[in-house]
């Protein structure tokens, strides 16, 4: 078989992979599942994530990525290995190109430790390129015109905001904050609050089931079941949309107050545009309930969520891959 191009959003909390000619052909979570006895991989992606707070005390389940970077260089290429095996697009003569995609602001040295990493794991020429941008041509954004965009891209461990135009990133701030730490914060609340231990993957039904980030927008309650901090006995609680709303109040406030920053720092012409066309929120955290009226309250323009906002990385590596000769001049090879 001969090498393909294909590109990877190399996420957080999930792993995409688009194969130049076949679309998405993987969307895993990142977790490696690991035997602490022996080093060896047990699982990856789905397999793993579904042993999440479930294994024995020798297996561990691992996410690689932290905050948008490698923070295991070595699972992370097992990984990235498991992967690309699974969707057979390497050759033994041929290497495929890949186009790999890192948060705006990420230093030299994590762009290198990622590249290395992709390398290893089977790529031949490895290109970089920042997710925002790819986040908006992956949502259908004209950013090659002169003209201002505007995208938030919510992803599981950082939140990227920048205004595009011209095929470049006008003004651009990326912080860590985001899926993961509303998670963290749910996790952290019904701690406080009720004195029960819940696990990952609970904290994540309550976000998906419950929470609300615009004032009013949901009443939902749910029960969830944990572990009682002092009888030491599983215990079932019922909570409300309201309090847990106010438990992500500070996170969800940092995410709008840099889009705020962006939007101040934004040439006059290009916030004109913005106004005009409004912005667009993408990754896994567009899909948090009352996500969009919020940002339209806060930034006073017309805010929109992408058709599919988890999948906009993915496509927009395919339509950079469709161009990636005529492009590559552009993107860090």
């Amino acid at each position: 078989m001969f090498g393909r191009d294909i590109g990877i959003d190399l996420g957080t909390a999930n792993v995409l992979i688009h194969v130049k000619g076949q679309g998405i052909v993987l969307d895993e979570p990142s977790v490696v599942a690991v035997d602490n006895s022996t080093g060896k991989t047990m699982a990856v992606g789905e397999e793993a994530f579904q042993m999440v707070g479930r294994t024995p005390g020798n297996i561990v389940a691992l996410r690689p990525m932290k905050d948008g970077v490698i923070a295991d260089f070595d699972l992370t290429e097992s990984m990235l290995r498991h992967f690309l095996s699974r969707i057979n697009v390497r050759s033994t003569f041929i290497k495929p190109r890949i186009l790999i995609c890192c948060p705006a602001d990420i230093t030299s040295v994590e762009q290198k430790a990622i590249r290395e990493t992709v390398e290893k794991s089977g790529g031949k020429n490895v290109y970089l390129e920042e997710e925002p941008k790819v986040a908006a041509i992956g949502a259908g954004m004209e950013i090659f015109e002169p003209s201002g965009n505007m995208v938030i891209d919510i992803g599981g461990g950082t939140t990227d905001v920048a205004v595009l135009s011209m095929g470049g990133i006008v003004t651009s701030k990326s912080i860590k904050t985001a899926g993961d730490q509303f998670d963290n914060d749910i996790f952290h609340y019904i701690k406080r609050h009720y004195k029960l231990l819940i696990g990952e993957r609970t904290a994540e039904d309550i976000k998906k089931e419950v929470v609300s980030v615009s004032p009013g927008g949901r009443t939902e309650s749910f029960d969830i079941r944990g572990r009682d901090m002092v009888t030491g006995l599983p215990r079932t609680v019922t909570i409300h949309s309201e309090e847990i709303n106010d438990a992500l109040k500070e996170s969800v406030s940092t995410i709008t107050q840099a889009a705020k920053l962006v939007l101040e720092q934004t040439p006059p012409e290009l916030a004109a545009d913005i106004i005009d066309k409004g912005a667009f929120i993408t990754g896994g955290g567009a899909q948090l309930h009352g996500m969009q009226e919020l940002f339209a309250e806060e930034l006073t323009i017309p805010v929109f969520i992408a058709e599919v906002p988890m999948h906009c990385v993915a496509h927009g590596t395919g339509v950079i891959l469709g161009n990636l000769d005529k492009m590559s001049n552009k993107i860090r090879a």
